[in-house]
């Protein structure tokens, strides 16, 4: 399995921990530019990417496994690339799915306290320092993203994504939750939201609230195909701009 190394200094979690020496913070800042670098150059030809978020926590036989497994499968036949954090659980399944369907599957990890290994369904793996420069890797990557049901990590890459969009940070792009019974409340108080005037009736048509696979990867199709055109180029699909 191709493997990127990690760049990991010595007590790398100080840098949040106000001014440092001009020397460290210089060091710091090469570092983060080396991260970027490293995801650069392994992820530029693995093609057009659509990144499954979701829980570490769920095993082979659990409902929303099984549905990441097919989200897998289903990217890989639309012939894009299925990118996930890297590790166990959803992004396990979206990766087996992928992997085991003649997709290709990468998965950028993050180094944490406690130890996340790279699943085992991956061809290409890298692992990040930090959260921010993983994120930036999978929002560059990804024309669309699914969100499946998750934790802190899963609402964080939801809502920063989000952001961007919203603020025209980003070009926009299909975003999917899936699973309405576990997103229920929270689709509800992103309608009170807008009833406050905290975000527009536009903001909330950035997201598809479904159970099935089958409509979420029909809305992310549809938009692809009415923005976007796909070449071939050095034996791998690549997407290019209609307009």
């Amino acid at each position: 399995m191709p493997s990127i190394p990690p760049i990991i200094p010595a007590h790398s979690h100080v840098y949040l921990e106000g001014p440092k020496s001009r020397g460290y913070e210089l060091a710091f800042a090469w570092r983060v530019f080396l991260q970027f670098i490293r995801g650069f150059r392994a992820l530029h030809f693995m093609g057009p990417c659509i990144t499954v978020f979701g829980s570490a926590r769920f095993t082979d036989g659990h409902p929303w496994y099984e549905a990441a497994e097919s989200f897998g499968q289903a990217i890989a036949r639309m012939g894009f690339t299925t990118m996930t954090g890297g590790g166990p659980g959803i992004m396990e399944a979206a990766n087996k799915g992928a992997y085991e369907h003649g997709g290709q599957s990468i998965g950028c990890n993050i180094r944490l306290p406690f130890e996340q290994k790279p699943n085992p369904y991956l061809h290409k793996s890298i692992t990040f320092e930090h959260f921010f420069v993983r994120k930036v890797l999978l929002v560059k990557y990804s024309y669309a993203f699914i969100i499946m049901p998750g934790g802190f990590g899963t609402m964080d890459e939801l809502f920063e994504t989000l952001t961007l969009v919203q603020t025209k940070t980003i070009t926009p792009f299909p975003v999917v939750l899936f699973g309405r019974e576990y997103y229920c409340e929270l689709w509800d108080y992103l309608e009170t939201m807008e009833k406050a005037g905290t975000i527009s009736r536009q903001d909330l048509s950035l997201l598809l609230l479904t159970d099935s696979v089958e409509e979420a990867m029909h809305h992310i199709s549809s938009f692809v195909t009415s923005h976007y055109q796909l070449k071939a180029r050095k034996r791998r699909w690549w997407l290019f701009e209609k307009r």
